[in-house]
Parts: structure tokens; sequence; C-alpha cells
């Protein structure tokens, strides 16, 4: 028990305290990029447009953090990562502002794409912060703070905007979540290492570290990253409906649910990023393995409340767990991109939380049901192992084909 208890417990409390002041940082961020799922209406309503022209703000900021996550990584290559992660947080404050002031839909709706840049260059210059602060068997461990930031964010942050909406109106969240960040700042500028960035070492030039997407281990993983993440967006968005209309719980239950979700989800960020460093296909192949039965098993057992319950815990442990893996994963197969390694894993990921609404409402929306779109995300995993497969596969034949040419000049020797 102690053993278990230093592992899971004590190890993390190792970290640099820098990385956990990282983790409120993107906490605040998650906590804007998902709490508009309880806000919308009252978007709608206060500014008069339709609810699903609110509903573009959610879409919005889902592209900006696809396109934001490269671009402004790549733009604050020559900062120190002190400098760049003020700046992005700063930026981040800045446009809650305005959009806590502002009357204008168009307005809030630009707020809401600058955001989603500035969040996208945060977490992608945060995740190779991170990895450079802790040694190289610890980078899963220091990856897992991060992402442990956007699980709470789905915990507590998320509910907690709502309410703030539903007392004082939509805007306070807003300013909730400035105020969430002020202290960030702060920490950030004493805590952050600033020799931790490329005013230490010249950075390699922009090309050479485009030239790791060209590698096929990368690639792999940033393909399965969206594959897995796809998946699980794919029924948590449409969750609610399903424990509704198929499970037969009431609506107010569904918030229950989705916290149910996020804590199986913030323990699989733990226990994934603890296994991550050392037994990484493990947790990816059996962890995958494991995960698409589960989404197939709740897709045929959904109307069983006890068994529905159970599996949205296990299932938001298992999508986390594998996914924050995959992260830390694409962050040591691309060495020789120092600068975008957090920018690649970043937009590939969103990539997939982009995609898997659009394809869980694509299939909703041609019959299937509200089932539909749990066996979609088991189809997405099952892609997803498929490719780990050849890929191990590709990989083991590489090895061995290298293997019997170094053997005759073994022989000779």
């Amino acid at each position: 028990m102690c053993v278990f208890f230093y592992d899971f417990g004590l190890r993390s409390f190792l970290m640099p305290f820098a990385l956990f002041l990282l983790g409120v940082a993107v906490f605040a961020q998650g906590t804007s990029e998902f709490m508009l799922s309880g806000l919308v209406p009252d978007i709608a309503r206060d500014l008069h447009v339709s609810v699903p022209a609110a509903g573009a703000l959610t879409s919005a900021f889902a592209a900006g953090m696809v396109v934001g996550a490269p671009l402004m990584a790549g733009l604050a290559r020559r900062w120190s990562r002190r400098g760049a992660l003020l700046g992005f947080l700063l930026a981040f404050m800045g446009v809650h502002v305005v959009g806590a002031l502002t009357d204008s839909f168009g307005v809030l709706l630009a707020t809401r794409v600058v955001g989603a840049l500035a969040n996208a260059g945060f977490l992608a210059v945060a995740l190779v912060t991170a990895a450079a602060m802790v040694p190289a068997d610890a980078k899963g461990r220091a990856t897992s703070v991060l992402l442990g930031g956007v699980t709470l964010a789905c915990v507590v942050g998320v509910p907690a905007g709502a309410l703030l909406g539903h007392l004082w109106g939509w805007r306070s969240a807003f300013w909730a979540v400035t105020a969430l960040s002020l202290p960030a700042v702060v920490a950030v500028a004493r805590a952050v290492p600033a020799g931790t960035a490329e005013s230490v070492r010249p950075a390699p030039a922009l090309r050479a570290e485009l030239r790791a997407l060209r590698e096929p281990r990368l690639l792999t993983v940033l393909l399965l990253g969206a594959l897995v993440n796809g998946a699980t967006f794919c029924t948590f968005t449409y969750l609610a409906p399903l424990v509704t209309n198929v499970t037969g719980l009431e609506a107010s239950r569904v918030p229950v649910v989705l916290a149910l979700f996020g804590l199986g989800a913030f323990a699989g960020v733990r226990v994934g990023g603890r296994f991550a460093d050392r037994r990484p296909g493990t947790v990816v192949g059996a962890g995958g393995t494991v995960l698409c039965l589960g989404w197939c098993a709740l897709a045929l057992g959904a109307e069983h409340p006890p068994l529905a319950l159970g599996l949205v815990l296990v299932q938001g442990a298992l999508s986390f767990a594998v996914g924050s893996t995959l992260i830390s994963r694409a962050l040591h197969t691309a060495p020789t991109a120092p600068t975008l390694a957090g920018a690649f894993a970043t937009a590939a990921f969103n990539i997939g939380a982009a995609c898997g609404p659009w394809l869980g409402g694509t299939v909703i929306g041609s019959g299937g049901g509200y089932r539909s779109p749990v066996w979609a995300a088991a189809g997405l995993v099952a892609v997803a192992l498929v490719v780990a497969g050849g890929a191990a596969y590709a990989s083991a034949r590489g090895n061995a084909g290298a293997d019997r040419r170094r053997t005759p000049a073994s022989w000779s020797a």
C-alpha cells in the first residue's frame, strides 16, 4: 500500500511546482472552451440571435484551436517560453474581458476565435515546457498534470460556469474565467524558468521542425490521437440524450452523468500518465482494446442504468488514459521539433474533438438513434487499433530486415 501511494501520489508532488501552476491556467482555459454548452440559450436570448447561431461560438473555438496550435507555436519559437506563456495568457484574459462587456454577437464570435488561438498557443508551449522541465522518464506524468486541468474543467469548471450563468447571467462566467487566470499570470511570471526556451540555444529552423511531420512514427501517433479523441467526443457530445432517451434517467441527472465521465477522465489521466513513461505500448494496445469493447458494451446495454453509469465512469478513464499517453508519445517521437511538437499534438486532438461530434450527429441524423454515436466511437477506436497494429508490424519487419543486413558483416568479423 505504501509503494502504491508513493507511485501514484507522492511522485506526482515531486513534479516541479510550476507544472501545477500551468495546470491551473489550463483549467481556466478548458473551462472557457466547454462552458458554453450550458450558456448558449442565455447568450442567444441576450444578443438576439438564434440558438444554432449561438452554438457556432463553440465551433469557432474548436476551429481556432486546430489552426492556432501550429500557427501560434511557430510564431512563439523565438520567444522565451515564459514570455510566450505570459503573452498567450494575457491575450486570453483580454478577450474574455471584451466578451463579457460586448453587446455585439459578431464581436463575441471574434473573441472566441482569438481566445482559441491564445489557448492553443498556450497549451502547445506548455506541453513542450512541461516535457523540458522533467527527466525523460517523467514526461508522461508531466503531461498528465497539464491534462488534469482539462479534465477538472469538465468535472468542476463547466458545472460551475453553468451555475454562475444561471445566477448572474452568462457574462459572469466570462468574468470568472478572467479572475481564475489572473493568479496563473503571476505564478507563471515567477515560477516558470526563463531558461527553458530558445533563448538558451538556437531553435531549429522552422522548415526543419515541419519536416518532422514526414516521420511515419509521428504521423501514426497523431492519427491515433485524432481517432481516439474523436471517439471520445463522438459519445460525450451526445451523452445527455443517450441517458435520458435510452437509459431513462431524468434530465436533472445529466450533470451528474457528465461529472461521472469527468471523474473517470481525471483518474485516467493520472494513472495513464504514470504508465505512459514505462509501458506506453501496453496502455495504447491493451487500453485501446478494452476501450473499444467498452463502447460496444455501452451501446448494447445503455438501457440498464447501473451498467450505463458504470461504463460512463470506466470509459471516461480509459479514453483519457489512452489519449494522454498518445500525447506524451507525440512529444517523444518528435525530438527534431522541440517547439512544434506540442502544437502537432494539440492540433491532432482538436481535429478529433471537432470531427467526433460531427460524426455522431451524422449517424443520429441518418436515423441511427442515440446509440449510434457510441457504435461510431467503437468503430473509430477499432480503426485506431488496426492502424497501431499495422504500424507495429511494419516496424518489426523493418527491424528484422536491418538485423539480417547486419548479420553477414558480423560473421566476416
